[in-house]
């Protein structure tokens, strides 16, 4: 599986990536489902930090779920190609139609709890998403729309307003992380 690579080569910035990634790999190897969402202890999710050309602002998604301004993305559904995951929910949820990676390989990696929620008005149990996230770039100018069963708004923000817009304290560690990160390419 490429995943398998991906991850494998990673290098992890710090402490909680590199038991992210050692998680993910035991994660891999413990189930055959992991790319599917048939698997409701946790399965593969990615992601999209998507920056504008001067890398000052980050696009977001107000999610109806999490309640939250978060990044885009979505689940693999079987889709072992992650960054084109990233970039086919960059558009779907937001109505940006011209999105490219500034690198092609995985930027960050976390392991993310899902508390459980109602969606399409069945129950879906808490579990975990083992979240690849990638950073791609993308035209501010460009006409944005809401996906209305997904989210309910869609922005760019500075990006150092990424942190304070979320309300999971969790993810606020992330956006930092991924935003100290951006700063220094």
């Amino acid at each position: 599986m490429k995943i398998i690579e991906q991850i494998k080569k990673y290098n992890a910035c710090n402490e909680q990536e590199q038991k992210d990634k050692e998680t993910m790999l035991k994660f891999i190897n413990s189930f055959e489902d992991v790319l599917t969402r048939d698997n409701e202890f946790g399965h593969f999710t990615s992601s999209a930090w998507v920056i504008n050309k001067e890398k000052t602002k980050v696009l977001m998604i107000y999610h109806n779920i999490y309640d939250s301004w978060t990044w885009t993305g979505g689940h693999a559904d079987g889709e072992d190609d992650l960054l084109n995951v990233a970039i086919r929910e960059v558009c779907e949820e937001t109505g940006i139609k011209n999105v490219v990676p500034v690198v092609e390989d995985v930027f960050s990696l976390e392991v993310v709890c899902v508390n459980g929620h109602v969606k399409r008005e069945k129950y879906v149990s808490s579990h975990l998403h083992m979240n690849l996230t990638f950073l791609l770039e993308a035209d501010e100018d460009e006409t944005l729309y809401v996906k209305e069963d997904e989210n309910s708004g869609v922005k760019w923000f500075d990006i150092n307003e990424a942190v304070s817009i979320s309300k999971d304290p969790w993810i606020k560690v992330i956006y930092q992380k991924i935003i100290d990160k951006s700063n220094s390419l």
